[in-house]
């Protein structure tokens, strides 16, 4: 089952996949390690311009380390959880003092970077490096669970049993693997959705568990809804977003017509200032990170390890 699997999957990969500029034959190991760090919770769409204009102006490690990391807050835009920018950036100023500016192929190496976690360590060794890893996110999951398990949807997510899921079905060739992986991940994220999946358009209409034990409705636990009108994460945008379109600190008067609650506007503010999203200055205004009032020097680097 499991090689006419892959064959059926990538087929239909190759015909099928979105030209998306991370995936190109050029593509280097930091463009895929930026687009595996924006594509966290957010979906492509809104990810591309971003992702375009970001490379755009840092295509290296070393050019995004020479900027300061308000203008990485800034480029970020409103694409959400924007500590993945300081991530980004400080990840950068690391590829730079302890790598050269490559980034690294090892697995090990890549999570010992700031904000790369296990999930995106993987994905840049197997889509940049063409390694053999599982690499599971909720389209792969989803997948897996109709194709093999025969279930509606994937339930909890459980690190060691999603992941041994998928890589018993991986190839044994890296470059497969990978090749492989990114065709299951564009399945999930394609045709076999949560809502609607098209059955009659998947390369595993004939053998999928679910599909052949009639799509019986998924009965598990229902996952946690996150909703965004209203909450602590909103109030944080509306903030950033008047120092983003600001070319200079703004007054604390700036920032209290963002939202009508004080007491939930001041906990967003104190959350983004911990996070170092935003910088207090002396003078009572406040500025993005990097800021020369800030006492952050813009090219300041870490001692290397």
């Amino acid at each position: 089952m499991t090689a006419r699997f892959t064959k059926a999957v990538v087929d239909w990969y190759e015909r099928s996949a979105r030209d998306l500029p991370w995936r190109q034959p050029d593509a280097t190991p930091w463009s895929v390690l930026v687009s595996e760090v924006m594509l966290q919770q957010t979906p492509v769409a809104r990810v591309l311009p971003t992702f375009e204009a970001w490379i755009r102006r840092w295509p290296a490690p070393a050019a995004l380390a020479d900027a300061s990391s308000g203008d990485a807050v800034r480029m970020w835009g409103k694409l959400g959880y924007p500590r993945r920018a300081l991530r980004l950036h400080e990840c950068a100023v690391e590829l730079v003092s302890r790598f050269g500016g490559d980034v690294p192929a090892d697995v090990d190496e890549l999570l010992s970077l700031p904000g790369i976690g296990a999930y995106t360590a993987r994905a840049v060794a197997t889509f940049a490096f063409e390694q053999r890893h599982p690499v599971v996110d909720t389209n792969v999951r989803r997948v897996v669970a109709r194709a093999v398990s025969g279930k509606g949807a994937s339930g909890p997510p459980s690190a060691a049993r999603d992941l041994a899921a998928v890589d018993a079905i991986l190839p044994h060739d890296p470059a497969s693997a990978a090749r492989f992986s990114v065709a299951l991940m564009e399945l999930g994220a394609l045709v076999c959705t949560a809502s609607n999946p098209a059955c009659t358009r998947c390369p595993l209409e004939n053998t999928c568990a679910w599909r052949g034990a009639g799509s019986p409705p998924y009965d598990g636990p229902a996952p946690r809804r996150q909703r965004f009108a209203g909450t602590d994460r909103q109030v944080r945008g509306l903030l950033l977003d008047v120092l983003r379109a600001s070319g200079h600190p703004v007054e604390h008067a700036a920032l209290d017509i963002t939202w009508h609650d004080l007491a939930q506007r001041a906990r967003a503010l104190d959350g983004l200032v911990a996070d170092g999203l935003i910088h207090p200055l002396p003078d009572g205004r406040y500025a993005l990170p990097g800021h020369k009032g800030t006492g952050q020097r813009r090219n300041e680097r870490p001692t290397p390890r």
